[in-house]
C-alpha cells in the first residue's frame, strides 16, 4: 500500500480544518485592513480598541459559515474551479453582509468602495489558497486504487463517471458479483478498496461485513430502501433497537417554516432580479417577436400539475403537437437570445412567480413533465416517492447531478432529500447552487448521455468476454 494511503480519514480531517482557518484568519486580517485604512474619515472610532478583534471575529465566523456550507473547504474532493466559484459566491455574500452591518455601526451609508476593493483582493486570495491546498493535497494523498463489484451491465457505468475523477479514484479491476465468493474475497483482499454497485442485498451484506472486519475502505451505491432507512428516526422504547420510517414526507411544521422562507427569500430574489427580467423580456421580444415566457405543464406534490414558466429560449413551437424533444449542443430551435440565458440559467427565473404561488418551493425535486412521470413511474415504482414534497427550482439532484443523469440515480438524490430534510439543509443547498450555475459539468446534455450509455454497452461487452475465456 502507497504510505501516502495510510494518512487517517481523521487525519485529512483535521488538516482541511487546519487548511481552512488559515485561509479564514487571513481573509480577516485583510478584513482588518481595508476597515482601517480603507476609510480617509473615521466612521468607527469606538472600535479602534478590542472592539475590532469583534469586527474581525464577526467577518471571520461569517467567511467559515458560508464558505463551508457552500462546500468551499472541499479541497481534493472537488475540482479547482468549482471551489473557486463556491468561495468567490461565498464572500461575496459575505461582504454584502459586512457592508450593511457596517452602515448599522456607523449609523449612516458608508463607503462600499473599500469592501468592493477587498472583494477583489479576497478573489485572489481564495484563489492562490485553492491552488495551495490542491498542490499539498495531491502530494499527501494518492488516489484510491479500487476493485468494483457489480451487478448488472448498466452497473460498470459507475466506472465511466469515477473514470472522469482519476485524481482521486482509479478503478483497477473489475469483477462480477456473481463470480464465486473465494475469487470475490481474493481480490478483496489485493485490493486498496472496494465500490460495489448493483448487488443483490445478501452478497452486498456479506461483503460489507467482511470489509469492515478486515478495516478495508468500501463504497457502496445505495439502494432505495438504503435511503429510506437513513432518514429513520431512532426508536428507544425497548431493548431491542427500532427505527421508524414514517413515509410522510415533511411535517406540518416543516411545511410551514419552508413556505415562510420560500414567500421571503423569493420577493428579494425577485427585487434583486428585476433588471435581468427586463432586459431578458425586452431581448426575447425583439429577436422574433414572439411570447417572452414558456409554459410547461408539470407535477408537483402529490401529482397535482401546474403551469411552470420559463423565458422561452427556442424558436416558438419547438416542440411541435407537445412532444419533448431535448435540445443538442448546437440545436438549431435555440434562439440567439437562448444560448445566453440557457447556460447561465436565467430562462429558469419566471419560477419565481411559481414558488410565490405556492406551485413550487425553492429547494425540493425538479418538477418533472406529465409524461415524463408516467414513464419513469413505469419504469421505476418507487419515482412516485418523490411527489411527497412540493417540486423546486434547485435541489440535490440538481446540485449533485447533471442533465443527463439517469432518473434512477435522480431519484436517489431526491429521495436523500426529502429523507434528511432540515431548514438549513435548505440554506446549504441554496448557498451550493450558486456554485452550479458555473459548473460547466452540470449541464452536460442528452448527447453526451448517448456517448456514455454507448461506452457501457461496449465495456459490459468486454467483461462478459473475459469472463467467458
Amino acid at each position: 500500500m502507497d504510505e501516502r494511503q495510510k494518512l487517517s480519514a481523521d487525519t485529512k480531517t483535521m488538516v482541511r480544518f487546519l487548511e481552512g482557518l488559515v485561509e479564514v484568519a487571513v481573509l480577516s486580517v485583510l478584513y482588518y485592513l481595508f476597515w482601517r485604512y480603507g476609510h480617509e474619515d473615521d466612521p468607527f472610532p469606538g472600535y479602534l480598541g478590542n472592539g475590532k478583534y469583534v469586527l474581525m471575529g464577526v467577518y471571520g465566523l461569517l467567511s467559515w459559515i458560508f464558505i463551508k456550507n457552500s462546500d468551499g473547504f472541499q479541497f481534493g474532493n472537488m475540482r479547482k474551479l468549482d471551489l473557486g466559484f463556491a468561495q468567490w459566491a461565498a464572500m461575496l455574500i459575505v461582504n454584502i453582509i459586512t457592508y450593511f452591518q457596517l452602515c448599522l455601526i456607523s449609523n449612516r451609508m458608508v463607503t462600499p468602495i473599500p469592501l468592493l476593493a477587498l472583494y477583489v483582493v479576497d478573489l485572489f486570495v481564495c484563489t492562490a489558497f485553492i491552488y495551495l491546498y490542491e498542490f499539498i493535497y495531491r502530494r499527501l494523498y494518492a488516489p484510491h486504487h479500487m476493485l468494483m463489484i457489480y451487478g448488472r451491465d448498466e452497473a460498470v457505468g459507475m466506472k465511466l463517471k469515477l473514470d472522469t475523477r482519476k485524481e482521486r479514484y482509479i478503478v483497477c479491476k473489475m469483477i462480477s458479483a456473481h463470480e464465486p465468493w473465494e475469487k470475490l474475497v481474493k481480490e478483496i483482499d489485493a485490493a486498496e478498496s472496494v465500490v460495489v454497485n448493483d448487488v443483490s442485498a445478501e452478497l452486498r451484506n456479506d461483503i460489507l461485513k467482511y470489509c469492515y472486519k478486515n478495516q478495508i475502505r468500501i463504497y457502496i451505491a445505495p439502494k432505495i430502501t438504503d435511503i429510506l432507512i437513513r432518514g429513520a428516526r431512532n426508536i428507544s422504547a425497548v431493548d431491542t433497537p427500532m427505527l421508524l420510517v414514517r413515509g410522510i414526507g415533511l411535517t406540518i411544521g416543516q411545511r410551514f417554516f419552508k413556505r415562510t422562507m420560500d414567500i421571503a427569500l423569493s420577493l428579494v430574489a425577485l427585487i434583486i432580479a428585476s433588471p435581468i427580467f427586463l432586459v431578458t423580456a425586452i431581448a426575447i421580444k425583439l429577436e422574433d417577436g414572439g411570447p417572452v415566457f414558456y409554459r410547461q405543464r408539470r407535477v408537483t406534490r402529490w401529482g397535482k400539475e401546474f403551469e411552470i414558466l420559463k423565458f422561452r429560449s427556442m424558436i416558438v413551437d419547438a416542440e411541435k403537437d407537445g412532444h419533448s424533444i431535448p435540445a443538442t449542443g448546437q440545436d438549431p430551435r435555440v434562439t440567439k437570445v437562448g444560448r445566453v440565458i440557457r447556460p447561465t440559467r436565467i430562462d429558469e427565473l419566471p419560477q419565481i412567480l411559481n414558488i410565490l404561488r405556492g406551485d413550487m418551493s425553492i429547494v425540493g425535486p425538479r418538477p418533472e413533465r406529465v409524461e415524463h412521470v408516467e414513464k419513469y413511474s413505469a419504469e421505476i415504482p418507487e419515482f412516485a416517492y418523490r411527489l411527497k414534497v412540493k417540486g423546486g427550482l434547485t435541489g440535490y439532484a440538481q446540485i449533485y447531478g447533471k442533465y443527463n443523469t439517469s432518473a434512477y440515480d435522480k431519484l436517489r438524490l431526491d429521495l436523500m432529500y426529502i429523507e434528511n430534510y432540515s431548514l438549513l439543509l435548505d440554506i446549504k443547498l441554496i448557498l451550493q447552487t450558486v456554485r452550479v450555475l458555473f459548473s460547466k459539468s452540470s449541464t452536460e446534455g442528452f448527447e453526451v448521455a448517448r456517448e456514455n450509455e454507448k461506452r457501457q454497452e461496449e465495456l459490459a461487452e468486454q467483461l462478459r468476454e473475459k469472463e467467458t475465456v
